[in-house]
């Protein structure tokens, strides 16, 4: 689990690519200080799992499912990313609750400054946009925001100046990928809707319903 409080930008040091697999190494400060082998870091949003680390870097291996539903594939040597170590019992939680399994990618189609305050407009699909709404909670390439508009077509954040500074966001370009996690608690309270609709139409199948449809 994660806050959506970014720690670091971190930057790409190299990338081997398999078939449809990667496995990545990344530079980074902070979130090195207490690491260990098999630690959940977000990168980018994503979580991934820590198989090798040195003072200054860590490996991870990225799968194809997760290469298929992220912007992890557009990854090159260079490239920045926002990290995040999972949370610890104990610590305060400033975001909200995010777990590093992405729903999806969106696609940044502005970015317009006002005072203090930067928005970013984000176009993505419907089976994302259903779970989100007007004051609730989204993780954009693993940071938490909060947001303030939303359509059938698009969102829009609006993000301070340490946002701004402490994060990827603003070195999208119009047209760039970005992960996004909805909130969870809108997709169990989808499922438990839709498992509570299929027991009562189980339910509603008896005898008399077979007699009275013709099957007996």
């Amino acid at each position: 689990m994660f806050t959506g409080l970014i720690e670091e930008v971190g930057k790409v040091q190299s990338i081997r690519n398999g078939v449809n697999s990667a496995q990545i190494t990344i530079n980074a400060n902070k979130i090195l200080e207490d690491v260990k082998l098999g630690d959940s870091i977000s990168t980018n949003g994503v979580c991934l799992t820590v198989i090798n680390y040195t003072k200054y870097t860590f490996t991870v291996d990225v799968m194809p499912e997760t290469m298929r539903r992220s912007n992890l594939k557009s990854l090159k040597q260079g490239s920045s990313v926002n990290l995040e170590r999972a949370l610890k019992l104990g610590d305060r939680l400033g975001g909200h609750i995010v777990s590093g399994h992405i729903d999806g990618v969106g696609y940044v189609k502005s970015v317009e400054e006002e005072d203090n305050a930067t928005w970013i407009t984000i176009k993505t699909s419907s089976d994302i946009l259903k779970y989100i709404i007007k004051k609730g909670s989204i993780a954009v390439d693993g940071t938490s925001l909060t947001v303030a508009y939303v359509d059938d077509e698009i969102f829009k954040v609006s993000i301070i100046p340490l946002t701004k500074e402490e994060t990827t966001l603003l070195s999208k370009k119009t047209g760039e990928e970005v992960n996004l996690e909805c909130d969870m608690v809108g997709k169990y309270i989808e499922k438990f809707t839709m498992f509570s609709q299929k027991e009562e139409i189980k339910e509603s199948i008896d005898i008399n319903f077979l007699k009275e449809n013709g099957f007996m």
